[in-house]
């Protein structure tokens, strides 16, 4: 199998190699040229980290024709199996599968336009409609917060003894606080960013296997929550900049002299801002979390509602079980006692069994039949009782209680004598 690679080529719209010098060296100029030049670097660390991996003569050209060759591998062997079939339902999604994996690791236009476009500039373009700039939000944002540290240092004049808590102090510590909110947030985001772009094409190759797939969409995951930072930092920052306008303004009133309520509301707006802009990552945290990845992640109550066994019956307690017990008894004993047995039991031969008389026997030809009917019953604890082993009426003394077959066989016998 031989993987197709195109060449690299800076990302549209990104700066010259000669703009990009220009931005790295005037770093040093403030917020907008700091924030300028590290989109220049980010932009060419990540084209060439993109030829560098997969893109023709990259080191790891080989290394995506083995996993290409072990993942049709995987799936023949799966068809001979049984474990999948040659059907639309099954083929459909693995042919997407292969072909995106190849288009983004392999040609860089691909996934420029799609990967370094939505993540860098998509945010960049919607802080702009919100905010009604017709350019890079982020660059009129970098701007704006120029001016507000070059009046900062216009009010504070040339005064050298600064004490943590006087005006001149305060106003630094809030420049501080705002800058480490706005641009510190802006810098490292972008920087941060830069580098899961650059190491994107790694992590595409890997939602090929089911294994590995969790590393993809983790990657995914936070792409998305290093590009809604940035948004979400100039959207909070303009609001924090137009609060501080009116501040800026008694504190640059006059010249040389810092008014001490001026000072102390900077301060709490920087300290402000700083809250702001932890909350802001903790709901970009919770809103990237909750992100299914296009149904790639199971949602947690299905992952835990497989995995965790059937849970045990609770035992039940003394007083039920004893109710319980109580109440099988009683159920029992009543079908015991409607199901009563009644037993007719026949003491006595019928006529038909008696032996033949003789012919000159004057006697009856007959005896009349003697039954005696026996019932049995249920007990109160539902067991049946066997019948009395007392002595029997038949057992007595005298031979008026002995069976009739008996009191007829020996008069018969008395007879022939």
């Amino acid at each position: 199998m031989t993987v197709i690679a195109t060449a690299t080529a800076p990302p549209v719209g990104t700066p010259t190699p000669a703009e990009c010098q220009y931005a790295v060296s005037d770093a040093a100029g403030g917020v907008a040229s700091a924030l300028r030049a590290v989109d220049c670097v980010a932009a060419e660390v990540t084209g060439a980290a993109f030829g560098r991996l997969f893109a023709s003569g990259g080191t790891l050209v080989t290394v995506l024709t083995i996993l290409l060759t072990l993942y049709i591998a995987f799936f023949a062997i799966s068809l001979l199996t049984g474990r999948s079939s040659l059907g639309v339902r099954s083929l459909t999604p693995r042919m997407l599968t292969l072909g995106l994996v190849l288009t983004f690791a392999t040609s860089w236009v691909a996934y420029q336009t799609v990967v370094w476009n939505l993540a860098i500039g998509a945010p960049d373009w919607l802080a702009g409609v919100m905010t009604g700039d017709s350019g890079s939000a982020t660059a009129t944002f970098a701007t704006k917060v120029d001016v507000v540290f070059a009046a900062i240092e216009e009010a504070s004049g040339d005064n050298e003894d600064v004490s943590a808590f006087s005006p001149e102090g305060m106003l630094w510590l809030g420049a501080m606080l705002f800058m480490l909110g706005t641009v510190g947030v802006l810098v490292t985001a972008r920087i941060a960013l830069a580098v899961l772009v650059a190491l994107g094409p790694i992590f595409v190759v890997m939602a090929l296997f089911n294994g590995t797939r969790g590393l993809f969409t983790g990657w995914l995951k936070g792409l998305v929550l290093l590009a809604l930072t940035p948004l979400f930092a100039v959207l909070a920052g303009s609001v924090m900049l137009e609060l501080s306008v009116p501040i800026l303004a008694a504190l640059t009133a006059v010249p040389g002299e810092i008014e001490t309520r001026a000072a102390m509301a900077f301060f709490m707006v920087g300290a402000v801002h700083v809250a702001l802009m932890i909350m802001v990552l903790k709901v970009a945290g919770t809103m990237v979390s909750g992100w299914q990845v296009f149904g790639l992640v199971p949602d947690k109550g299905e992952r835990s509602e497989s995995a965790a066994p059937a849970p045990a019956p609770a035992p039940a307690q003394p007083q039920q079980a004893a109710s319980e017990a109580r109440g099988t008894a009683a159920a029992a004993t009543g079908q015991q006692s409607v199901a009563a047995q009644r037993t007719a039991i026949a003491a006595t031969s019928y006529p038909g069994s008696a032996p033949a008389a003789p012919a000159n026997d004057t006697g009856p030809a007959s005896q009349p039949a003697r039954v005696t009917n026996v019932f049995a019953t249920g007990s109160a604890d539902g067991k049946v009782q066997p019948l009395s082993s007392g002595t029997g009426r038949t057992m007595g003394l005298g031979t008026r209680f002995k069976p009739s077959q008996a009191r007829t066989s020996r008069a018969n016998t008395e007879k022939l004598k």
